[in-house]
């Protein structure tokens, strides 16, 4: 199957603002693309730059995507192992641009053998509950709690809270959170790398009466080196995201043991062929992975539930990405909420598109 034309959208999406402990973004700065073949199969990918975590932006990713688009023309779309091992040949890291072009491939693929894309990745794999938490964005302890009570009225069982500014004003975060929420929520906190080791011990030590469930990335992905020191002087389970882009940085983190979990977001990985890799590694070692996102509409947020359906080991669901903010959903078909609980579709492949309409309004670029 030979791959004709490749076509590139600017694939921006109006947000609230949100923000973490590394900066505030107003927009998605996403880039949607679609494969097309001659056999008049169509794949679709999506990615959602985030440049204070990944190092890229929008016109990154599609500056390098135009490249990548003339590696593969004309080149066999059936070929994943050769179609990845080429983008990582041509350029080191940019993960999310890659990530785009992994998706629609793996789409593709399945589309082409006629199964769901779970079933493509795992044809032993059975459906399982999907329930995401949903995050609250770094804000005043006040008006975060309001938040938390708004949640949970809505029927949210379980809060991710972003932190890592102020040590100490986080540790009253998390208890006004707490009593808003009451005690059943299940509470998740992320510093998003904010916190210096001597923070992070002093917050964590602090929240513990709060019962948090995990700790994302309390301290810079340099001072990994003080992971064991921290986990030792807590009893908050950590969880590795940043210093986690792929499954050789799991590797090298293993001897270090200083950690409970991993985040795999497939924008620091590059798409579904590392997040195996990830995964499994992870699995052999019986450390629970979380799938998590930046800031995608429900195209990537699909390929995200079909990976986390397709993997056991994929215990916790980070997977709000369509509901922080978005004021628009061009989104056609694909994996569907109901409340906080992930349906796929059944279709084969990714079983999502995106209107044409909505892409029209959209800066475009082809490849063929």
């Amino acid at each position: 199957m030979i791959i004709t034309a490749i076509h590139i959208y600017q694939y921006s999406i109006p947000i609230e603002p949100f923000v973490i402990a590394t900066g505030t973004m107003h927009f998605a700065q996403n880039m949607l693309i679609r494969i097309h073949t001659n056999e008049g199969i169509v794949g679709i990918g999506e990615c959602s730059a985030f440049p204070m975590i990944a190092g890229e932006t929008q016109d990154t990713c599609i500056a390098v995507a135009k490249d990548f688009a003339k590696i593969w023309l004309q080149k066999n779309a059936l070929s994943i192992t050769d179609r990845i091992a080429e983008l990582h040949t041509y350029i080191d890291r940019n993960f999310t641009a890659k990530s785009a072009f992994d998706m629609a491939l793996y789409d593709v693929n399945a589309q082409h053998a006629a199964l769901p894309l779970y079933k493509f990745l795992n044809p032993a794999a059975t459906l399982k509950t999907i329930e995401t938490d949903l995050t609250i964005g770094i804000d005043t302890p006040e008006n975060m709690a309001v938040k938390a009570r708004n949640f949970v009225a809505n029927g949210v069982t379980k809060i991710k809270i972003k932190v890592g500014k102020n040590a100490k004003e986080d540790v009253e975060r998390i208890k006004l959170i707490r009593s808003a929420a009451g005690a059943d929520v299940l509470l998740r906190i992320d510093a998003n790398q904010g916190w210096s080791f001597e923070d992070a011990c002093y917050s964590l030590q602090l929240m513990e009466q709060y019962h948090i469930q995990f700790c994302e990335q309390p301290i810079h992905k340099y001072n990994n080196y003080l992971l064991p020191q921290l986990k030792a002087a807590t009893t908050v389970p950590i969880m590795v995201d940043e210093s986690v882009f792929n499954d050789i940085d799991l590797q090298y983190l293993l001897p270090n043991g200083g950690f409970d979990y991993v985040n795999i977001k497939f924008a620091k990985c590059g798409g579904f062929h590392n997040a195996v890799k990830i995964n499994a590694l992870a699995e052999q070692h019986r450390i629970p992975c979380m799938i998590g996102g930046m800031l995608e509409t429900r195209v990537a947020m699909t390929a995200f539930a079909h990976f986390a359906q397709a993997s056991n080991n994929v215990q916790f669901f980070d997977m709000d990405t369509a509901l922080l903010g978005h004021l628009i959903d061009p989104v056609i078909g694909g994996a569907n909420y109901n409340g906080y609980h992930i349906y796929l579709p059944t279709s084969n492949g990714l079983g999502v598109n995106v209107s044409d309409e909505f892409l029209a309004s959209c800066n475009q670029f082809c490849i063929s």
